[in-house]
């Protein structure tokens, strides 16, 4: 059951390091409230297109649920995303993989302060060591540029996005047992919804860019591996092992990043990026190896098969 936990959040993040790179490919193609938008109106329409019996047989529970699941897509779905796709464009992909980063440490932090969920010494140095791998792919090797960074308004855009997902993260604890079909569809309408009011925002002021080919390109990418495919992986994995243990895969997202941006945009692999690799997968081993001993899951089981 672990080792499917594992998969489920290697494949999310590789969905999401993908989105990384997504985010700078759509930059000139489609603009990122219209990118936010189309990904999760598209998310909804193909989900739905697979599950509305089984959406139907849910409605009791989902009727009940409702501002939750809604919850879980303005804050974790639109929220995020559309922080992210408008950081891009005022900070430097340096501090944006840093900031992501920050996401697991911010998991810790809440389930310590609110639910005192236990956290052993190995967790925190496996946290460690992935934040420095983090940090060296983010740095290019060169970790002396970390402090030439400068905060700026995209840095902020970030730390929102960066909140966002740990919130979401930590309220998955709550969420109603359903169909895996109907956790996506639900929280996927409400981030279409809240990404609606956005879209008009740009468009008022003359910044909404409907996408070209590539644009479209990216947009379905979006819709399908990072927002389906890689929800419900990460679903998922949190429900097996818990939102500590799974958050911290969440810093594989920008050294899958970096090793697509060279697979995908030509860039060379540098050795720090392999060094990186192995800081990240060896801290999250160790963290792993670590745990206290007496730690439940934060999310209640759920049939998400």
């Amino acid at each position: 059951m672990q080792a499917t936990a594992y998969i489920c959040l290697v494949v999310a993040t590789l969905c999401w390091g993908g989105n990384a790179v997504a985010g700078k490919l759509a930059l000139g193609h489609v603009s990122p409230m219209m990118l936010t938008f189309l990904r999760w109106f598209l998310a909804v329409v193909l989900i739905a297109a697979i599950s509305l019996p089984q959406l139907k047989k849910d409605w009791p529970v989902v009727r009940k649920n409702l501002p939750l699941l809604f919850f879980y897509g303005v804050i974790g779905y639109t929220t995020f995303n559309a922080m992210l796709y408008s950081a891009v464009q005022y900070t430097t992909a340096i501090n944006v993989a840093i900031e992501q980063a920050g996401i697991p440490m911010l998991i810790f932090l809440l389930n310590f302060v609110f639910f005192r969920t236990g956290v052993s010494l190995a967790q925190v140095l496996g946290f460690g060591m992935t934040l420095v791998g983090v940090a060296l792919t983010a740095a290019h090797g060169d970790l002396a540029t970390l402090l030439r960074l400068s905060l700026n308004r995209g840095d902020g855009l970030m730390l929102i996005a960066v909140a966002a997902y740990a919130v979401y993260t930590i309220f998955l604890r709550w969420k109603p047992i359903v169909d895996w079909r109907t956790l996506m569809a639900i929280p996927a309408l409400g981030a279409a919804l809240t990404a609606l009011p956005l879209l008009l925002w740009e468009a008022s002021r003359g910044a909404a860019q409907w996408p070209d080919a590539k644009g479209w390109a990216i947009t379905f990418y979006t819709a399908i591996f990072a927002s389906l495919l890689a929800q419900i992986l990460y679903i998922r994995g949190v429900e097996e092992i818990g939102a500590n243990r799974a958050g911290l895969f969440i810093n594989l997202v920008p050294v899958f990043g970096t090793l697509l941006s060279v697979a995908l945009l030509g860039e060379t692999l540098q050795h720090f990026h392999m060094i990186a690799l192995v800081l990240t997968l060896g801290g999250i081993a160790i963290a792993e190896k670590g745990r206290p001993k007496t730690a439940a899951s934060t999310v209640p089981a759920s049939p998400i098969d």
